[in-house]
């Protein structure tokens, strides 16, 4: 294991994307939301990601130079169409304008069009925080998951994230999670570690409890809380595929095959401003507190240490300065 400081993460992730095509702006864009991910330990919405964005900016599966088109379709309904390129740009792109929503009607929606996936959506979500306003997003992906008692696969994991401010530029409380019991790379992790999987993560192609990862690939992951999280994960798929006009979990492509048509996915993001309600911030003060009476109790995300360093597989990070060029 190579221990990498995450502003060498940040450097060489910058580089790699704009030895394989990406602008500038893109480039500094994506190595923020890489070095965001690998500060939380978040692997998987990393440097895991890094050969795929490169591979897709050579093969054109992803836009790497494109400027995205911001609209204001209401006054508290921004849209942006981010022409088949990443979402990250796009979403900044729109940010400021969806705050001015937010601020002016208490409420306002971000709908991304035609991006890419969007990898950590804690990511998008924390930005709104630090603006002073609630943030929720919500976005789809390939299809990996059957309903409760069926095998036929119809949603992506369908993640989810709220963040709520703190009231002084900080963020108080911000979760992103799957509606799955697991995001499908801890499955793919578990294959490649020649590793069972815990039961209740997924069924095999004939809807079947099972622990063995490849089975679990060919078949289904499973709704966090059974038909409570198929329920969310719906939810999800309406919010993001519906609302901000992505395609349908269960028509959208492998997200890391090299090339292939554009991912084309819809993003949503809802701005909620607390103002309204004097008093908010010291509800969530009374509820952290609450929280923490018993030890090791927290608020999701509250106090968490971002990482200045953190530990690389040896072959990631040849793999990542290769990409790089170094």
């Amino acid at each position: 294991m190579a221990e990498i400081r995450i502003s060498e993460i940040e450097d060489v992730t910058r580089a790699a994307l704009l030895a394989h095509g990406a602008s500038h702006i893109v480039a500094d864009t994506m190595a923020d939301a890489v070095r965001w991910a690998e500060a939380r330990s978040n692997r998987i919405c990393g440097l895991y990601y890094l050969e795929s964005y490169c591979q897709q900016l050579g093969s054109g599966r992803v836009n790497g130079t494109v400027t995205p088109e911001v609209n204001k379709v209401r006054p508290a309904v921004i849209e942006v169409d981010a022409g088949y390129g990443f979402a990250q740009p796009a979403f900044r792109d729109a940010l400021g304008n969806a705050v001015q929503g937010a601020q002016s009607c208490g409420l306002a929606s971000l709908l991304v069009r035609h991006a890419h996936t969007c990898t950590a959506l804690g990511w998008f979500t924390e930005a709104i925080a630090r603006k002073g306003l609630i943030g929720l997003g919500v976005t789809n992906a390939s299809p990996i998951v059957a309903p409760p008692g069926g095998k036929t696969r119809v949603l992506g994991t369908n993640p989810m994230s709220f963040a709520v401010p703190d009231g002084a530029g900080g963020v108080a409380m911000i979760f992103d999670q799957s509606t799955t019991t697991v995001a499908l790379g801890r499955i793919t992790m578990a294959k490649a570690a020649g590793e069972p999987i815990p039961e209740g993560w997924a069924v095999d192609a004939e809807g079947r409890p099972t622990t063995d990862p490849d089975a679990a690939l060919t078949g289904s992951l499973c709704s966090v809380g059974g038909y409570k999280g198929w329920g969310l994960g719906l939810m999800v798929e309406v919010l993001a595929a519906g609302l901000a006009g992505g395609t349908a979990s269960r028509d959208v492509k492998p997200l890391k095959a090299p090339e292939g048509d554009p991912h084309d996915l819809g993003h949503s993001f809802f701005l909620i401003d607390p103002g309204i309600r004097p008093d908010f911030h010291d509800m969530v003060s009374g509820l952290a507190e609450a929280v923490s009476q018993d030890d090791g109790a927290r608020l999701p995300g509250q106090g968490k240490e971002l990482l200045d360093t953190v530990e690389v597989p040896d072959a990631l990070w040849q793999a990542t300065l290769a990409l790089a060029g170094r």
